[in-house]
């Protein structure tokens, strides 16, 4: 009895050890690290938007939590609104010199510095959302976007598109081109360049201070992104009629922008959860706009009593007319600009062929009567 006793735990040790040795070799980076594999790697992100702003402001913070969730919390985000940490025009370098590792921002605002850069935000009569991540994504536009970039070692991901914007918020009706001469317009980009060609004046100014300039009479008009984030910020108190579409970015990507050096000292798999999760938040913005834009402009025109109105077809005309003017005198002055203005318009063309026997097909199909 006691020599069986004696086998079985003989055997039982045989087994322990057997399966002890069974066991992964550790690896470097595991456990035994301790303090070093404990603590997290933070970041910091800066935004051209308010703290928590309706979905511009919100999708750095979801892209934060999302990294942190994927990650299990070896890589940190902490998200700075415009001005908390550096201007809202001064995300680009904040980035580029590594002040914070990550920004979120739209591309036009950095017309000055790439003169490319603006046509991955958005150009006046150009591709809407779903024409823009096509081409990023498959059409070869994200390899374009990376070449203008890397001179300044940032690194683009798209990171939000709003769809087609609305036209703008004035304090008088536009019947004529002649409406528009002497206006000032808070209108950024390439849409800027076309107002002023057409003798407006464009003015450049962050969200937060575009309530004020309007109802002071420092500006005559602006535009912003849409209902949703035009009734946040209470645009209907300071102007009356309500301009639509917004020719002027019919397709807004917003981007993430990370610096360089930052991102390729992570492992792989925390630079695959920053790319996906960027992924993930460039589709949110679009469906969370899709669906807060229908409520947003119903409680404008019922509560509010702001009045719609469409762009006249012929101001439309000569506003897509200059945009090509424009378009042609930049593409001439920038050799970068040139050879990704060739390389969308292409794209565009193909798209627009396509879609115009399907979206665009369908769109109409199912317009009241």
């Amino acid at each position: 009895m006691i020599k069986r006793k004696a086998r079985g735990l003989w055997a039982g040790a045989v087994l322990a050890l057997t399966m002890m040795g069974c066991q992964p070799a550790p690896q470097p980076g595991g456990e035994e690290r301790g303090a070093e594999v404990a603590a997290p790697i933070e970041w910091k992100l800066v935004t051209s938007w308010p703290k928590n702003f309706p979905g511009l402001g919100m999708a750095p913070e979801r892209f934060a939590e999302m990294v942190t969730q994927m990650s299990a919390g070896r890589l940190s985000i902490t998200v700075f609104g415009a001005g908390d940490l550096v201007p809202a025009f001064e995300v680009f370098d904040a980035v580029s010199q590594g002040t914070a590792e990550m920004g979120h921002s739209a591309a036009y605002y950095w017309k000055g510095k790439a003169p490319a850069a603006q046509l991955f935000a958005s150009i006046p009569f150009g591709m809407n959302a779903q024409q823009m991540n096509g081409w990023l994504n498959y059409g070869g536009g994200m390899a374009l976007w990376r070449e203008v970039y890397a001179p300044f070692g940032i690194v683009p991901l798209a990171g939000g598109n709003t769809g087609v914007q609305m036209g703008g918020w004035f304090n008088k009706e536009i019947h004529s081109l002649e409406d528009l001469k002497g206006l000032k317009m808070r209108l950024p980009g390439l849409g800027g360049e076309v107002l002023a060609r057409l003798g407006g004046v464009p003015v450049t100014l962050p969200g937060r201070e575009l309530f004020t300039a309007l109802q002071t009479g420092a500006i005559d008009a602006t535009e912003w992104v849409g209902p949703y984030n035009d009734l946040a910020f209470g645009l209907h108190k300071a102007a009356k009629y309500y301009y639509y579409p917004g020719w002027h970015e019919p397709g807004t990507t917003l981007e993430f922008l990370v610096n360089e050096a930052a991102l390729d000292a992570l492992p792989d798999d925390l630079r695959a959860i920053v790319e996906t999760a960027a992924q993930a938040v460039n589709q949110d913005m679009l469906d969370e706009y899709t669906s807060r834009n229908i409520v947003a402009l119903d409680a404008l025109i019922n509560e509010h009593g702001i009045e719609l109105r469409a762009w006249p077809d012929a101001v439309l005309q000569q506003l897509q007319q200059t945009t090509e003017q424009v378009m042609a005198e930049e593409a001439a002055k920038d050799p970068a600009l040139a050879k990704v203005w060739e390389h969308y318009r292409q794209f565009q063309q193909g798209v627009g062929r396509y879609h115009s026997i399907s979206e665009d097909a369908y769109s109409r199909l199912m317009q009241p009567e």
